[in-house]
């Protein structure tokens, strides 16, 4: 005890003696000052900087928040959810990386914003795209098959679109990969009892009054009996330039007025060919975005929603390469999108999200437990339907022997067979014995009947085949699935999708809501009624 008081005390003492140090020079007293003051100036520079960039970056935020947008874009990936754009992303990533595991990012993918809206419809919770895309543009539910109407079919929506034309004096386009008059860019000009009534929804075109179509060509033209007056003559007379041929679309200048553009190259179903399938001079989705932006372009501001609708024809086919090229192909148009948002930050609104998910895709397969093998899809030179045309066609009709079909199998899709001279052990595209047998089965299949209306087959060829060529839908489950890839339908699914905002009034995007916020939200912040 008296140790531990002494021990304190000599603690006191010690702290109360003052430490003695060296008294510095006046010279080095004066440059360690300057130094100190240098250093104090350089802090306070840098604090004031930051606090700078930080009320800049709050006035960004802010406006984020509040700033009404004068240029809207509204991207749609038709049949496009997480599972469409994860899948993208991870092949775009392996096959740069040479094999390694890596995902490479879309341009929409780091946008600052990212919601997620559940689709469901007044028909199921597995819709179609007549009604989610109705969701999107009206802010109302309805039947599937049903285009901006009510349940009852006596109320007609306005859509977003319309009022910003009517309302704002906005400039309006519409874009799209698939047919004009189709679902989804019906929904943003037209109001029809059904999808189908194709001829009823281009007249609904010609009298939008909108600025700027682009993308497939018409449906049913002349009507369904062809027995009406040309939808592209009612549509010059209503003030449309009409526009066929790319030198012509290339030429466009927002002076020329009106136009409805129709890409010159015309695949499966007069729409735009699948990118994968695009020759190297056909305009792309973007090179229409891009001419979109350059005759819209305006003080008063504008409005264009742009589809990548044959991502949903794919993933129906259960074509995953060919889903993962249109994808790729929104993506690529974004940019363009992204390019005049840099130009114009305080004013834009980009919006990229899908009306529903298509197919049941998924990134794994049983087959492959754990492992995934995306480079495989490089593999995959011409879409289904490329095939079915320029080749299944073929076989019908000359009865080409198998053994000949299996070497444009591979030189389309790198599929072979184990006696096939550049088969290998560790080869991933080798067909195993039961994959050959279902391969010959479908192309029997195929020469019998081809594809079939659903009612007229049994369950287990619809599992097989769908209503597709049952000889190019196995080629692609096959490849899917040694891909790692698989699909569960050939139908839409209920899975939410994904909505990305960046510029004006991103911030009202967040969160988990339902697609017809994605119209309030729009209408909320331009203020239309």
């Amino acid at each position: 005890m008296k140790l531990k008081k002494i021990s304190a005390v000599m603690l006191v003492m010690a702290l109360a003696v003052p430490t003695l140090t060296t008294v510095p020079s006046v010279a080095g007293h004066a440059a360690e000052t300057t130094a100190q003051t240098e250093k104090d100036t350089k802090a306070e520079k840098e604090t004031k900087a930051a606090e700078s960039d930080s009320k800049a970056d709050s006035k960004a935020a802010e406006n984020a928040k509040t700033k009404t947008p004068k240029y809207i874009f509204l991207f749609i990936g038709d049949g496009m959810s997480y599972p469409q754009i994860q899948a993208t992303a991870d092949y775009l990533g392996t096959t740069e990386s040479k094999g390694e595991i890596e995902s490479k990012e879309l341009s929409f993918m780091n946008f600052p914003v990212a919601g997620t809206a559940q689709t469901y419809d007044s028909t199921s919770f597995a819709p179609d795209s007549a009604s989610t895309a109705t969701s999107i543009s009206t802010g109302n539910k309805t039947y599937s098959g049903t285009i901006n109407m009510d349940t009852t079919m006596t109320k007609k929506f306005e859509a977003i679109s319309e009022k910003l034309k009517k309302q704002k004096d906005f400039k309006v386009g519409v874009v799209t990969t698939v047919n004009l008059n189709h679902a989804t860019p019906a929904a943003f000009y037209a109001h029809q009892a059904s999808r189908n009534n194709y001829y009823d929804i281009a007249k609904e075109l010609a009298d939008s009054n909108f600025d700027y179509f682009a993308g497939g060509a018409l449906l049913d033209p002349t009507g369904e009996k062809e027995d009406q007056k040309d939808a592209y003559k009612i549509a010059e007379e209503a003030g449309y330039k009409v526009i066929k041929t790319q030198e012509e679309a290339k030429k466009l200048k927002a002076e020329d007025g009106k136009a409805l553009v129709i890409a010159e190259h015309l695949a499966d179903a007069d729409a735009m060919s699948y990118d994968l399938d695009a020759a190297k001079d056909e305009l792309s989705l973007k090179d229409y975005v891009q001419k979109g932006i350059e005759v819209l372009d305006n003080d008063t501001g504008f409005f264009m929603m742009v589809e990548g609708g044959k991502i949903d024809w794919a993933c129906h086919a259960n074509d995953a390469g060919s889903a993962i090229n249109d994808t790729e192909a929104l993506s690529n148009s974004v940019e363009a999108a992204v390019e005049f948002y840099k130009k114009n930050p305080d004013d834009t609104l980009i919006l990229v999200t899908g009306d529903h998910e298509t197919g049941g895709l998924t990134i794994g397969y049983a087959g492959t437990d754990y492992d995934t093998y995306l480079t495989n899809l490089t593999n995959q030179k011409i879409s289904y339907a490329k095939f079915d045309s320029d080749f299944v066609a073929k076989y019908k009709e000359n009865k080409t022997d198998f053994k000949e079909v299996l070497k444009d199998i591979k030189a389309n899709f790198g599929l072979m067979a184990k006696d096939d001279a550049d088969a290998t052990e560790d080869s991933k595209l080798v067909l195993t014995d039961y994959e050959y047998s279902r391969l010959e089965d479908a192309y029997k299949r195929t020469l019998e009947t081809g594809t079939a209306k659903k009612d007229g087959m049994s369950q287990e060829e619809y599992i097989l085949y769908g209503t597709y060529e049952p000889l190019s839908v196995t080629i692609t489950h096959i490849l899917n699935n040694k891909s790692g890839i698989n699909f569960a339908s050939y139908a839409h699914t209920g899975l939410p999708v994904p909505v990305y905002a960046q510029g004006a009034g991103q911030d009202k995007f967040e969160g988990y809501y339902d697609n017809t916020d994605i119209y309030k939200n729009l209408a909320q912040l331009t203020g239309v009624k």
